[in-house]
């Protein structure tokens, strides 16, 4: 198993499959849930794609005229193309405008695994749009890990 974070490279190993962590990450304050995902897959051969900065500066402005951030968005937008599977977590009590973003933009690209939170702000909206593009759903993050060993591992 490997991780990979921006600002790294995103060089996936030959005969290896890559997972994009999205999900709520709230500026910082939603929980680690990606380090709760690699740790229970550590003896996996994926390759993690997590978009949580270890650096990450809150105080960064949002715009194109801020090299750091635009470097993120990118990096982020690069490794949601590359990977061959993409686990969704949409935490409860979390807002995640990106992530939901990111459903939008990946909806019909057969890569997605969706977990949302039954106390998700917008779970309807993310249940329509999961149901409409055959998008594999499920309800906890425990269920995720194996949704991620299932379908990730064995593509």
């Amino acid at each position: 198993m490997k991780v990979i974070k921006p600002p790294a490279s995103i060089d996936i190993p030959p005969n290896t499959k890559a997972a994009f962590l999205a999900g709520s990450i709230d500026m910082g304050n939603a929980i680690d849930w990606q380090a709760t995902v690699t740790q229970a897959l550590t003896n996996s051969s994926l390759t993690f794609l997590n978009p949580r900065r270890d650096d990450w500066d809150a105080s960064w402005e949002q715009s194109t005229n801020n090299p750091q951030f635009v470097a993120q968005v990118n990096w982020e937008l690069e490794a949601l193309e590359k990977a061959h599977c993409i686990a969704m977590y949409f935490a409860p009590h979390s807002k995640a405008p990106i992530t939901l973003l990111e459903l939008g933009l990946f909806a019909q690209s057969k890569k997605l695994i969706v977990c949302c939170s039954k106390n998700f702000w917008r779970k309807g909206n993310v249940d329509v749009v999961c149901q409409r593009y055959g998008i594999p759903q499920v309800t906890n993050l425990e269920n995720l890990i194996q949704a991620i060993k299932k379908e990730c591992v064995e593509i």
